[in-house]
């Protein structure tokens, strides 16, 4: 007869061995726990590596003022993980790190960035793979103005540009690709980070566009041939509709849509404005005509709290 506490499958202690079965359950929580632990990290690290948008991701809205440690960078003549053709006439530009950067919401956006030296304004352009939430990564011709480029690195403060003063209306270009079974657009000159871009054909209703990390909007099966109305919304409720957009890809076409407030009181105030303020300036273009629509009581778009 097997005695009760050498029996293999007999998880209850006899006699002086009481502590097997809680070694046994320690055992078993530990290795759970190890399981989930590592789910955990594969699951994290899955998304970084597949450039994932985080969970809690917003871009810099409101008059939050934000600490961070600010180095350099030269973009060249490319437009950044924000595709725009260039880079801003002035080069004033930054990069944020991926919650910042929010899967292209901060594109296109303003930020007044000060440092030992003052303050400059520079335009979301891109996304900093190596920054966290603590680290954005300016332009050359940007830290050169706030810092002693020979530091490499400066303590900076940063806070959103709420209504910044913009040359034109809102832009437009379609993606290369882009047809009238596939649309695909990017908005430009709105100063404040979007909220939703809606288009429709000239006999449709509007369909919402999906953002896409790019900073290009997308409507899956296409609107037609066009000319198209688009419908641009920005986290603050301004609003306009610019009409006869064309497909016509890889150009810049310009409108006189300005994204107008719902009412002068809902609008937040925006910083007093610092003499450096950038205005991109593609060389190709055309012109839409367009029209100024305003929404009536919307808020700015609350950012989630991690």
């Amino acid at each position: 007869m097997t005695a009760p506490d050498s029996d293999p499958n007999n998880d209850t202690p006899a006699g002086t061995n009481g502590t097997r079965q809680s070694r046994r359950r320690l055992r078993h929580w530990l290795a759970g726990a190890g399981i989930t632990a590592l789910a955990a990290i594969l699951g994290i690290t899955l998304a970084v590596r597949g450039g994932a948008t985080p969970a809690c991701a917003a871009p810099p809205t409101g008059n939050t003022v934000h600490k961070a440690k600010a180095s350099f960078y030269d973009a060249g003549r490319s437009g950044g993980n924000c595709s725009f053709p260039s880079p801003p006439a002035d080069r004033l530009y930054v990069a944020l790190g991926s919650s910042a950067y929010s899967g292209a919401a901060a594109c296109g956006s303003y930020l007044d960035v000060t440092g030992p030296k003052g303050t400059v304004r520079v335009m979301v352009m891109d996304q900093c793979g190596g920054c966290g939430s603590g680290k954005i990564d300016l332009s050359d011709e940007a830290f050169a103005k706030i810092a002693d480029r020979a530091q490499g690195i400066a303590q900076v403060t940063y806070r959103a540009v709420v209504n910044p003063p913009l040359d034109g209306g809102l832009t437009f270009r379609m993606k290369g690709g882009a047809s009238q079974w596939w649309f695909a657009v990017q908005v430009g000159n709105h100063g404040n980070p979007l909220r939703s871009v809606e288009a429709k054909k000239p006999d449709g209703g509007f369909r919402k566009a999906a953002r896409q990390s790019d900073n290009y909007w997308t409507v899956e099966g296409g609107l037609g041939p066009g000319p198209y109305s688009i419908r641009v919304t920005d986290v603050y409720g301004r609003q306009a509709t610019a009409t006869a957009i064309r497909m016509v890809t890889k150009q810049v076409q310009r409108s006189t849509a300005v994204l107008a407030s719902p009412m002068p009181s809902s609008s937040p105030s925006a910083p007093p404005s610092p003499s450096i303020a950038p205005s991109p300036t593609p060389s190709d273009s055309v012109a839409p005509t367009a029209t100024v629509e305003a929404l009536a009581g919307a808020a700015p778009l609350n950012a989630p709290r991690c």
